[in-house]
């Protein structure tokens, strides 16, 4: 096999039913894999690392740790033809890993290696296996956490997927002026993380509770109306845990607030931040809906300083891969 050729989606956070911890598991996280954006990455035989493209230093370090823990002593060509937003709360880097991690797998015929110990092996997929199996199966998916006694060293397991409607619609906005902001939790995430205060039992079983009563059951009848009060529900109440985090907000900036009332206010189902933002976002059924709020958001977003805003469609396949 010479060259490997992978398509990684992106995807979207709704959020965490249990910080608390008390039962022996942490996190556990509902998301959401899109169509667009998404990673594309091409790889070829060589007997040294070369990387060209988009996010090329992360790429060169995934690219040779995958190298190093595999004990293969060649190389590879690698043309990053796209990149996920960064540290947008999108999954650009567990994208990039796996996408880079797979092809040279292929390419050197390591056969007998799941997406889940890949994740392992590259340190990515650990507190949060939203990226993992967004990789691996897409559509809308559950993850169980991470076992206390073994952070760090298993994948969360995956516990709910199901594909999303293929007449749903995701309405996306990236305000522009919030991202140094969150540039700069990102630098401290870890720390954060690592300190973070339990979450009260009754806040987590609230959580778990909207999780397993209504978020899973109205997505399964197709009930948007339902499922899009629940999950925003289960955002914002989530957002109030980490408001220490937000100048004390439910949302990472007023800018994120405001969009997310006004998407209420035009009628949307849902509106909800994914990770620290300052990324927010919708779901709506059909896609001329979609294109009618995707218009009155590229307003709003203009007005408070610029950014993208855009509309997609669900994956439900996880990543695409083509061979030559």
């Amino acid at each position: 096999m010479k060259e490997v050729r992978l398509s990684v989606p992106a995807h979207l956070h709704a959020g965490n039913p249990d910080l608390t911890g008390d039962l022996g598991r942490l996190y556990g996280t509902l998301g959401f894999t899109i169509d667009y954006p998404q990673t594309v990455v091409t790889v070829r035989q060589s007997k040294e690392i070369e990387v060209k493209g988009k996010d090329n230093e992360n790429a060169n370090l995934y690219a040779r740790s995958f190298l190093e823990k595999f004990n293969i002593n060649r190389g590879a060509e690698i043309i990053v033809e796209k990149s996920i937003p960064k540290h947008l709360g999108m999954g650009s880097q567990t994208a990039l890993s796996l996408g880079i991690g797979t092809a040279l797998s292929k390419i050197y015929g390591i056969d007998d290696v799941s997406v889940e110990e890949m994740a392992l092996k590259l340190e990515r997929g650990t507190v949060t296996a939203l990226g993992t199996y967004g990789f691996k199966v897409g559509g809308l998916i559950l993850d169980g956490g991470f076992r206390i006694d073994k952070k760090g060293k298993m994948i969360p397991p995956l516990i709910f997927r199901k594909d999303i409607p293929g007449n749903w619609f995701f309405v996306v906005c990236i305000p522009k002026a919030p991202i140094p902001k969150i540039l700069k939790i990102k630098e401290n995430e870890n720390e954060f993380l690592n300190n973070l205060k339990p979450m009260e039992k009754e806040v987590s079983a609230e959580l778990s509770r909207l999780v397993l009563m209504q978020i899973l059951p109205s997505f399964v009848e197709g009930d948007l109306i339902t499922f899009g009060k629940a999950l925003t529900k289960f955002n914002s109440r989530l957002g109030g845990f980490w408001s220490d985090f937000q100048e004390n907000s439910i949302y990472c900036d007023p800018i994120v607030e405001n969009g997310i009332k006004l998407m209420l206010e035009k009628g949307a189902p849902c509106a909800c931040q994914t990770c620290w933002g300052p990324t927010f976002y919708t779901i709506v059924e059909g896609e001329k809906t979609a294109k009618m709020l995707h218009n009155e958001m590229k307003k709003y977003i203009l007005k408070a300083g610029g950014g993208e805003v855009f509309y997609t469609k669900a994956n439900n396949k996880g990543a695409n891969i083509s061979y030559t």
